[in-house]
């Protein structure tokens, strides 16, 4: 049995007094489902107080069918019939919906997953959609949903302006420890995107709370967020993705894994326990991606195991992690340089994290661990300052 009711739970409880004689559509995925688990779909359909009459998805799709940065296609929903409208396409200007989607609409519900990480692109889909739908006279619902890490811990810097992306669209640290439903109040009254907002908020939920303590089941949010360990070290294995190492796509465990074919893993797990940092091991380990960077080939690497998970710093993990690989093989070591996310023209590892200066650190030869952590304080300080007010639980 469950220890918490989510924002779904609660509104399918008393629909009447948030949807009466409304025209609705849903942003959903997979990970919109009720306390039963029963889909979010099953329960709006057909229903004589309000008319379901659109579904919109975000990245991934309605089911998680696509992989990463994947376009995914307008299509028709089998369970239900009804159009399915994506928020994903081949374009940056497909990350929101069409004002003509959102016409015949009096209220559009978001309900989906999240997993704590300022990457994750679930929360800009909402944002964007609060933005439209502000111009459009649509009232935007967000019912809210546990941050599966807990909603204590934040790490990291924030996002300078001249990097904000789809992997970051405000100034948030790569952890921030806030709920959607928070977030979406962050969004609307300090960055200003204008729209009715109506949180439904959960029961029962504390903010120490990890996803494996609410009672809940725990469904994939993504294609590669397999399970909640992996949610646990996203928030700094990510930064891979910047790199052209293997963040373990196309493995069973993806961000818990990572290396290349010419790393040697007994090393690398060696340089890293050696850092002795919080929380965390390395164990040398082989794998064999079967699609994404490497796919077929032998890597060697690490895998990462937290035992801690109330000291593991995953930011500082993620960082560590990339720096001791480039400076144990500088001949080797490349970032990404395709296109990431829509954008061509700055390198994917300062859209990642946030800002140069990683990058720039890392290619001096006096790169400190400690020193960049200390680069975040001031900024963390003032973003737990400001995300006070806008705590709900």
């Amino acid at each position: 049995m469950s220890k918490i009711r989510t924002g779904l739970d609660n509104l399918i409880a008393e629909p009447k007094k948030y949807l009466a004689g409304k025209n609705i559509g849903l942003l959903v995925n997979h990970t919109s489902v009720a306390g039963d688990g029963r889909h979010s779909i099953a329960y709006f359909l057909g229903q004589k107080d309000f008319v379901l009459k659109k579904i919109f998805a975000p990245e991934h799709g309605l089911y998680a069918e696509e992989q990463d940065m994947a376009e995914v296609a307008d299509r028709k929903d089998p369970v239900s019939g009804l159009p399915v409208f994506s928020l994903y396409g081949k374009e940056e200007n497909s990350l929101k919906p069409n004002p003509e989607a959102l016409r015949d609409l009096d209220v559009l519900i978001y309900d989906v997953q999240d997993i704590g990480s300022r990457y994750y692109t679930y929360i800009y889909t909402l944002a964007n959609c609060m933005r439209i739908c502000g111009e459009a006279g649509v009232q935007v619902v967000v019912c809210d949903r546990p941050n599966p890490i807990n909603g204590v811990q934040v790490e990291g810097n924030l996002v300078d302006e001249a990097c904000r992306s789809f992997v970051g669209q405000y100034p948030l640290p790569n952890r921030h420890g806030m709920t959607a439903g928070e977030l979406a109040r962050l969004f609307k009254e300090h960055f200003g995107e204008t729209c009715e907002l109506t949180v439904v908020p959960m029961t029962g939920w504390d903010r120490s709370m990890w996803h494996d303590q609410t009672g809940l089941t725990w469904v994939g949010p993504s294609p590669n967020m397999p399970r909640l360990e992996t949610a646990t070290v996203y928030p700094g294995m990510c930064l891979v993705e910047g790199t052209k190492l293997s963040e373990g796509r196309g493995t069973t465990l993806p961000f818990e894994l990572f290396g290349t074919p010419w790393i040697d893993a007994q090393q690398l797990a060696d340089a890293l326990n050696q850092k002795q940092l919080p929380g965390v091991y390395f164990r040398p380990h082989y794998f064999r991606p079967a699609f994404q960077k490497f796919a077929g080939e032998l890597c060697g690497g690490a895998q990462i195991h937290v035992v801690d998970r109330e000291r593991f710093k995953p930011t500082l993990t993620g960082v560590a992690v990339i720096a001791a690989i480039a400076k144990m093989y500088p001949g080797e070591f490349e970032w990404r340089t395709e296109p990431y996310e829509f954008v061509s023209d700055r390198p994917a590892i300062d859209l990642l994290y946030g800002s140069p200066d990683f990058r720039e650190r890392l290619a001096g030869s006096d790169f400190s661990l400690q020193e960049l952590e200390d680069s975040w304080r001031e900024e963390t300080k003032e973003f737990l300052k400001l995300r006070q007010e806008f705590l709900a639980y």
